[in-house]
């Protein structure tokens, strides 16, 4: 009778082994192309899609190949940072001054270097009379920072306030110069308070010399400190990704509240300030559980400020990377606040890149929605033996054939269903007819046995 029923445990065990996933257990799919060397092909996986997936961790996504089966996958959930430390130095700085009357412009300087390379005098080429100069930027000496820049802080003199907006521009020569962006500084004084920007993210680049340019020459402070912050990494960290702009709610005045799509880890957020001239000191504060408690994650100032014909816009807040589900902002009212009605939000996120062994024809068809299957991604270095980042970046590539949008699967067509109906229903038969056999084997085995006396 053991033997019986173990027979029979192990008959259904390989049933429902028996039963694979297919594309239709998805609520979404995208069809994909490919290009590139094979058989192995990374694909990054897009914000849009990984929002219609009903596991946090990406557990119920798959590639399947044309006949419908699955392939065997990686998930690389690439790192916020790779920076293995970061350090803070002062550097010299050194005013470039041009001729007032002169058109707006790179001035035209004199450098005097030392052996090293490090700065020692900057003149103007030609002599200035005073009051016919104008302070146009400044030239930073980052000569003695070996390792790549990731971020300037400023410190000026206490009499310019306002905000103060300057290009950006690294050389190793001092003759060939290459763009930065831009930057911008400001100091604000209300309500007794003063509110202060000084940081400056630069591209995570190296570069000897850096050049600012201010827009405005007119009001240019007069910079007292320098601070040139390094990173010592040979990683570039990856871009992040943003979502479509999400709606929120208003239950209280100043306080906004917004119910993500999914749980994400989020990186940093985006707040909609579309009233011109607006001012707002914030905390946000975000929670995983929608009944749990809040907890702090970050307080900034949030403006959209027209000054001199440009809107100067801080709309930013950075974030560690936690996940979350649920986000809320309160507004200090005395800056005058953000409106009735809750700004839009954006959230940006760290990429994942999806790796599958192309195995079968194509073409091949991404899906993802299901709370009913099992995780099934591999580790990296089993899905590619001996891999390393150089070699993921020479993998074939898969891009979404279509705009990656949350969609229903497209219904089968009459002869697919068909035989898929056909297929699942003649696996039952056969498992409810090997179920009723064996229960009659266990009866007369029963039945045979003689009484004991």
């Amino acid at each position: 009778m053991i033997k019986t029923w173990c027979g029979m445990f192990g008959l259904l065990a390989a049933m429902a082994a028996a039963a694979q996933e297919q594309p239709g257990d998805f609520t979404n799919q995208v069809p994909l192309s490919v290009s590139g060397q094979g058989p192995w092909y990374r694909l990054d996986l897009p914000l849009a899609l990984q929002l219609g997936a009903r596991q946090a961790d990406l557990g119920d996504v798959r590639v399947f190949n044309a006949a419908g089966e699955p392939q065997a996958y990686a998930l690389i959930h690439q790192g916020a940072r790779h920076q293995q430390s970061e350090h803070q130095a002062s550097v010299k700085w050194f005013p470039l001054y041009d001729d007032a009357e002169s058109a707006p412009g790179t001035p035209k300087v004199r450098v005097q270097t030392g052996p090293s390379g490090s700065l020692i005098e900057v003149q103007p080429e030609e002599e200035l009379e005073a009051g016919e100069e104008v302070l146009r930027g400044w030239l930073l000496d980052t000569s003695a920072i070996k390792e790549p820049l990731t971020q300037l802080s400023l410190d000026w003199s206490s009499e310019r306030e306002g905000f103060q907006r300057f290009s950006i521009e690294a050389s190793d020569d001092l003759q060939h110069w290459r763009p930065w962006g831009e930057g911008q500084v400001a100091r604000l004084s209300f309500a007794d308070e003063r509110i202060e920007q000084h940081e400056v993210t630069l591209p995570g680049l190296p570069a000897r010399y850096l050049r600012l340019l201010w827009q405005v020459p007119q009001s240019a402070p007069v910079l007292s400190q320098v601070l040139v912050q390094s990173s010592a990494t040979d990683h570039v960290p990856s871009p992040l990704v943003w979502s479509e702009p999400i709606k929120g709610s208003s239950l209280k005045a100043n306080e906004y509240t917004w119910m993500l799509p999914a749980a994400l880890a989020v990186e940093r957020i985006q707040v909609g300030l579309d009233q011109p001239n607006s001012l707002a000191p914030v905390d946000l504060f975000g929670r995983y559980d929608p009944n749990g408690s809040w907890e702090p994650l970050e307080s900034g100032l949030l403006y959209r400020l027209t000054q001199n014909g440009q809107d100067a816009v801080q709309s930013e807040l950075p974030l560690r990377g936690e996940t979350l589900r649920q986000l809320k902002l309160q507004v200090d009212d005395r800056g005058g606040g953000l409106g009735a009605e809750a700004p839009l939000l954006r959230v940006a996120v760290r990429p994942v890149q999806l790796v599958f062994l192309a195995r079968g024809a194509g073409p091949y068809r991404l899906a993802i929605g299901s709370a009913a299957v099992q995780g099934a991604p591999l580790p990296i270095g089993t899905l590619i033996p001996g891999v390393d980042e150089q070699r993921l970046g020479t993998l074939g590539v898969a891009e979404p054939a279509i705009t990656p949008v949350i969609v229903a699967p497209p219904p089968p067509s009459a002869a697919v269903a068909s035989a898929s109906n056909w297929k699942r229903i003649s696996l039952w038969l056969v498992l409810v007819i090997g179920v009723l056999a064996l229960a009659a084997m266990a009866w007369s085995l029963t039945r045979s046995r003689p009484n004991s006396p």
